[in-house]
């Protein structure tokens, strides 16, 4: 049986708000992305399909982050109702997007480098790697508390908790 990877949210919080701070934060954050890249100029670029025209990529990330925040929804809802059913697309969505993120802050930063931008690539890099670190942490505390429901509802509900303070 899995133990949680970790018993609080940032030393102080419960696992269930952490999860619930998590699901809003990738909500708000897909919209913000939404509304940028709807509203703004920007060149989209991607790292094996350059043939691929510009709006179809803005098209596709529109689409992924319309998923993201559904799945953020559907882990919210699981988190509230102590669902880890609803929870299980959100922790496998999430360490997919943190290694995604961790290769496309690489891939850019050596990119700026590359081209002479040394200190945008520095920029780049110290951002990019910064926030991978605060998703990857986002996602260790909703999967903590998947790791908890699951095991509240292996051993029934009305048990004994183990790991929750």
């Amino acid at each position: 049986m899995s133990k949680p990877l970790t018993n609080t949210c940032c030393f102080c919080q419960s696992l269930r708000n952490g999860s619930i701070i998590s699901g809003l934060l990738a909500i708000t954050l897909s919209i913000i992305t939404i509304v940028i890249s709807l509203t703004l100029r920007i060149d989209f670029n991607t790292i094996d399909f350059d043939w691929l025209p510009k709006n179809t990529v803005k098209i596709i990330l529109i689409i992924n982050l319309c998923m993201t925040i559904l799945i953020s929804l559907l882990m919210i809802i699981g988190v509230v109702k102590r669902n880890h059913y609803l929870m299980m697309p959100w922790v496998v969505l999430g360490i997919m997007i943190a290694i995604g993120l961790l290769i496309s802050v690489i891939y850019t930063a050596v990119k700026f480098f590359i081209d002479g931008y040394m200190l945008t690539g520095i920029l780049w890099l110290v951002v990019g790697l910064l926030t991978t670190a605060i998703l990857s942490y986002c996602w260790c505390v909703v999967y903590s508390e998947y790791v908890v429901l699951l095991q509240e509802n292996e051993r029934g509900r009305y048990n004994k908790q183990l790991y929750r303070r």
